[in-house]
């Protein structure tokens, strides 16, 4: 179990909030952050890396020169990987790759990375009604009060997102806005702060209990 402090707006201590997630065993854990962390980056890679082999190349059906008598080497095609417009030997061809993990590992691999970055995790009240119109400087500025320092990667996790919320978060660089229900390993890990509100550590902890 670990204890949150609960900041306001202004950047000011008004309550405290726990996180108490099931995590892998000390021993364990890196192995099996790595491991979602490879599979989610894997997942991601979209595998239509191609190119031709000496059969798909158009053309080259002709025996360029005959066999003997030339002084020249043998050729049977002028799409031979040897030659300038060949094929390519051992090319990349599209594939998958996609690794499988098991539900129960994945969702244990998040609940240990969300509770690793325990330090860097900053808990603040419900500011959705504090943006009434988009206004982003009024978010940066916001961010700078709870502690966060500018060029800084954050992760802001929130249960639901306002729509002033994403229009003032967009345009700020080095920022990233996901709900509670798509936590990811790779932003956790990739984030220098994480920003979440109460509810939205509520709804982490209901979410991902088991």
């Amino acid at each position: 179990m670990v204890n949150c402090v609960v900041r306001n707006w202004q950047g000011e201590e008004v309550a405290q909030a726990t996180l108490d997630l099931k995590v892998a065993k000390e021993e364990n854990a890196a192995h099996i952050v790595h491991r979602a962390l490879v599979r989610q980056m894997n997942n991601a890679r979209q595998g239509t890396a191609a190119s031709k082999t000496r059969a798909q190349v158009r053309g080259g059906g002709r025996k360029p020169w005959r066999q003997k008598g030339t002084g020249r080497a043998r050729a049977g095609s002028t799409r031979s990987p040897l030659w300038r417009g060949g094929g390519v030997i051992f090319g990349p061809q599209p594939r998958e790759h996609n690794i499988k993990m098991n539900r129960k590992e994945r969702r244990l691999a998040l609940r240990t990375a969300f509770q690793s970055r325990a330090e860097d995790l900053v808990v603040v009240e419900e500011f959705a009604d504090r943006l009434p119109r988009p206004k982003t400087q009024e978010l940066v500025k916001a961010l700078d009060r709870w502690g966060i320092a500018s060029g800084e990667k954050v992760l802001i996790v929130l249960a639901d997102i306002a729509d002033n919320v994403y229009l003032s978060a967009r345009n700020i660089e080095r920022l990233k806005l996901i709900s509670a229900t798509n936590l990811n390993v790779y932003d956790l890990l990739h984030a220098d702060k994480i920003v979440t509100t109460a509810s939205g550590l509520a709804k982490i902890q209901e979410v991902y209990s088991d």
